[in-house]
Order: C-alpha cells, then structure tokens, then sequence
C-alpha cells in the first residue's frame, strides 16, 4: 500500500512540475515517467489488494482473540482483586485482634496499677495518721505533764512566796501558755498530716488519670473505624471515653 501511494505521489509531481502548453490550461509530460510509475502502481494494487483482503477474511479470528484475550484479562483482574480484597480483609482482623488484645492487657495493667495505688495511698494515709496521732498524743501528754510540773513548781512557790501574788500568776500563765503551745502544735500536726494524705491521694488521682486516658485511646483506636461485628462505635464523651466518668472501664 506504501508502494501504490508513493507512486501516485510521484505521479502528481511529475503533473505539477510539467511545462504548460502556451494560451492553455495542457501541460506536456515526459511519457516514460509516466508509464513507468503507472506500471509501479499497477503492480502494487494486486498485492495490496490480497493483503487488505486477508485481513478482512481474518477480521472475525482477530476480533475473537482479542476478545477472549480481553475476556482473559477481566478474569484474571478479577481474581486478583478477589485474592487481595481476601488478603487485606485477613490482615484487617488480624490488628482489630492485636489491637483489643493490647486494649485488654492495658485495661489489665491499668487496673492493676490503680489497685495498686490505692493500697500505697491507704497504707501511707494509715501510717501517716498512726504517726501524727501517736505524736500528737505524744505532746499533748507531754503538754499536760508539763502543765501539771508547772502547777506543782507553781504551787510549791506559792506556798514558799504565799505574800507574792504576782509570781503566782506568772507562774499560771506560763503554765498556761505552754499548754496553749502544746495544742497548737498539736493542731499543726494534725493539719501537716492531713495535707500530706491529701497530696498522695492527688497523686494517686493523677497516675489514674493517666490510665484512664491510655485505656480510652486504646479503645478509640478499636472503634475508630467502627465494631467488625458491625455494630456502631460507640459515642466518645470527655477524654476521650463513653459516656461517664470513664472508671466503669475499670469496674
């Protein structure tokens, strides 16, 4: 076919290149040219023809492969969308198990450390009350033995200075007054005592916390993108949890 269509280009060259003839629209042409590139082309058209011919014989063999090779193709396109639809659904429930079974050991560990916590934080509030009550015991008793030395000293004086008044009160008033001292200081004990159980339970509040904001991201990362049983994730309130305060998680 290249043959035939550069042998009618050369055929139209031939024709626009020729010399006019004078007062007409003729032209002479060299003849042989001609005749020897309208040989060219009638040599080629035959051969052409059958070419074109055979592939129009086999349109329907062609058209039928290349359909199965497109039916082949869709088969096996589909089959691997298959296989790795299988393979990501399997790796998908393999993490949701990873996943609840580390939120389950955390739940574990949180529940273990808050138990934890709170026995330290009712041993050290059972020590520290032992200790400020066994103390302040101690100074009120040593308060009242002074208080009573005092009064003995002060009445042994009075006794002894019955004529001066005046160190007989001073002498009740001191005694007084290191009575005063001795529940005062009793008092700040106590309020040293209860400000130390308050830090430790604040301490204990917090390491709490903390767990609970773990098993909650935990659990945020199970539901994010909802139950694999197909139910819907459930809402999430403060921090991060359900509803609630959040220790039902431990309860």
């Amino acid at each position: 076919m290249y043959r035939v269509f550069e042998s009618l280009d050369a055929l139209v060259t031939v024709v626009e290149e020729a010399r006019g003839l004078p007062m007409t629209a003729n032209c002479v042409v060299p003849r042989g040219d001609v005749l020897e590139l309208l040989d060219d082309v009638r040599e080629a058209i035959p051969g052409e023809l059958d070419d074109a011919q055979d592939v129009l014989d086999r349109r329907d063999e062609i058209v039928g492969e290349a359909q199965q090779e497109a039916d082949d193709t869709r088969a096996a396109a589909t089959e691997e969308a298959e296989r790795l639809l299988t393979q990501a659904r399997e790796e998908a429930e393999r993490l949701v198990a990873q996943a609840r079974e580390e939120a389950e050991e955390t739940v574990a560990q949180a529940r273990h450390e808050a138990e934890r916590t709170v026995a330290e934080g009712r041993r050290i509030h059972a020590e520290t009350t032992d200790r400020a009550r066994a103390e302040a015991e101690r100074l009120a008793e040593a308060g009242r033995a002074a208080h009573d030395r005092y009064i003995a000293d002060g009445q042994a004086e009075q006794a002894r200075l019955v004529s001066q008044s005046d160190v007989v009160l001073a002498a009740r008033a001191e005694a007084a007054r290191i009575v005063d001292t001795a529940d005062a200081e009793a008092d700040r004990l106590r309020r040293e005592c209860d400000g130390y159980v308050d830090a430790k339970l604040a301490e204990f509040e917090d390491s709490l916390t903390r767990a609970l904001r773990t098993v909650s991201r935990g659990r945020s990362q199970i539901w994010r993108d909802g139950s694999p049983n197909g139910a819907p994730a459930p809402s999430l309130g403060r921090n991060g949890n359900g509803s609630g305060t959040g220790m039902d998680l431990i309860d």
